[in-house]
């Protein structure tokens, strides 16, 4: 396989703008589902349980890496686990798969969490109405989580449908067969 196109949206883009779009989608996300909640729940919201939100809030991150991982289960064996720390005191987790998985396999993987989470949250705003702040603000966080995999989707739509992705030390590597080129 040839080496169609190397992917690094945190170098394309860099982290301070990384952190600028997430942010801004953060806030828009908020914004517009608040509102619309608002319009439609007219129920008065409620501060009770907050030691749930902020747990669910602490755990959304790792549930969201985990979604990653469940639809590339058949690779298990090749997938490898590591936390890092950002600023000194963040914990990021990364995974990385050291064999090329086909590119739709891949694009699913990225969008999974996007989707499981999201909704449950918007189902949860709306079945639980006096806690739809509480979801408003877990869907506006876990969409600016979302945001780097967004990106690498927009990325790696332009590429061949029979492509492989591998992850190396520079970034998602497009791979196509001979025959693709």
């Amino acid at each position: 396989m040839h080496c169609w196109k190397t992917i690094n949206v945190k170098k394309q883009y860099g982290f301070d703008r990384i952190f600028m779009l997430s942010s801004i989608l953060v806030i828009a996300v908020f914004s517009l589902f608040y509102v619309m909640i608002g319009i439609l729940n007219d129920s008065r919201l409620s501060d009770e349980r907050f030691s749930i939100f902020i747990l669910s809030f602490v755990l959304i991150y790792p549930i969201h890496k985990a979604l990653h991982c469940i639809p590339l289960v058949r690779y298990s064996n090749n997938i490898q686990f590591s936390v890092k720390k950002q600023f000194n005191f963040i914990p990021i987790l990364s995974i990385r798969i050291k064999e090329p998985v086909p590119k739709a396999l891949f694009l699913f993987a990225l969008l999974a969490p996007f989707f499981i989470i999201n909704s449950i949250l918007v189902a949860g705003a709306f079945m639980l109405p006096a806690f739809g702040h509480y979801f408003t603000i877990l869907l506006a966080f876990h969409s600016g989580l979302c945001l780097i995999d967004l990106l690498y989707i927009k990325n790696l739509a332009r590429s061949p449908k029979k492509a492989f992705i591998e992850e190396t030390d520079t970034g998602y590597e497009i791979l196509v067969p001979p025959a693709t080129i």
